[in-house]
């Protein structure tokens, strides 16, 4: 008797799922609690929902964040194709959908505290943690995205400045809307956001980058390969000073695993050479994809 084949869960597309709905909530939880009571429109989808949810009192900023949505999925189908990933689509969608469900959860009606500024931190902060974790997983929230790319298709505008163009208009109907001060705060915190999710995609990214110089490079080759299962090139050089030939190792490691190679290095050999820098940019097997 024949036995029926099942499909195998992939872990990977498992997790990346779940990163996604995490990084989500967490965009959603910025949007709901800090965003929408402080009236702060930091360019996105959000940022127009909040605007207009000032002239339609009666509906809140999650369904206008999804009619908004769907009206610039239809344009962009319409006028630059079919050229966004589902992720991007689900993302969109998802994210509407989870800021609708917490008004329905936790219904609010004005900001946590008086402190505007603490107020304008956590709703840069959270939103920007999660679209940094969005990012990492290929995806996008999708949104003024999609402006950004049929501004760049019918004006060849750089999609990085068409993106910072709408959501600077964002902001300035901000400020005609709710005042300038509320404009002014928007455009704070439209800058701050695009430093915090550049900051938390290098931090989430970050790994070691260390070349070392030792007599000991076949011990450190094989430690590297079979306790942190990495792998390291290894390159012939001369010293300038006393001419000796030494085997270089470079190789690139998580945080965690530099300080246990740098441990490991110190017992074997301490007087070896190593210097170690900083990479957020790492692209190969292991780490990833081109």
């Amino acid at each position: 008797m024949q036995k029926l084949a099942f499909p195998e869960f992939n872990r990977n597309k498992i997790k990346e799922f779940l990163l996604i709905n995490f990084g989500l909530a967490l965009v959603a939880a910025g949007i709901y609690f800090f965003k929408i009571p402080n009236h702060f429109a930091t360019g996105g989808v959000s940022g127009i929902a909040i605007v207009v949810q000032h002239f339609s009192p009666g509906i809140n900023v999650g369904p206008w964040m999804l009619i908004i949505n769907i009206l610039f999925l239809i344009i962009g189908y319409a006028l630059i194709g079919r050229n966004f990933g589902s992720k991007t689509v689900y993302s969109s969608l998802a994210l509407s959908g989870m800021v609708w469900l917490l008004g329905k959860i936790c219904p609010i009606n004005q900001p946590f505290t008086h402190d505007t500024m603490l107020e304008l931190f956590f709703s840069i902060l959270l939103p920007a943690v999660g679209s940094a974790i969005t990012f990492n997983q290929n995806a996008s929230t999708g949104g003024t995205d999609i402006v950004a790319k049929v501004l760049n298709k019918l004006t060849n505008i750089d999609i990085g400045k068409a993106l910072l163009l709408a959501d600077v208009v964002i902001t300035i109907a901000a400020g005609f809307v709710y005042g300038i001060r509320i404009g002014m705060y928007s455009f704070l915190g439209l800058i701050l956001k695009a430093f915090v999710i550049d900051l938390v995609i290098e931090g989430l990214n970050l790994r070691k980058q260390l070349v070392i110089v030792s007599d000991q490079s076949r011990s450190i080759q094989e430690y590297i390969i079979k306790n942190l299962h990495r792998g390291a090139t290894v390159h012939i050089a001369y010293g300038a000073f006393t001419n000796d030939q030494k085997h270089i190792i470079t190789t690139v490691v998580s945080r965690g695993q530099a300080i246990a190679l740098r441990k490991y290095i110190h017992e074997i050999d301490p007087h070896s050479f190593i210097t170690i820098t900083n990479t957020s940019e790492i692209i190969g097997k292991g780490f990833r994809s081109i």
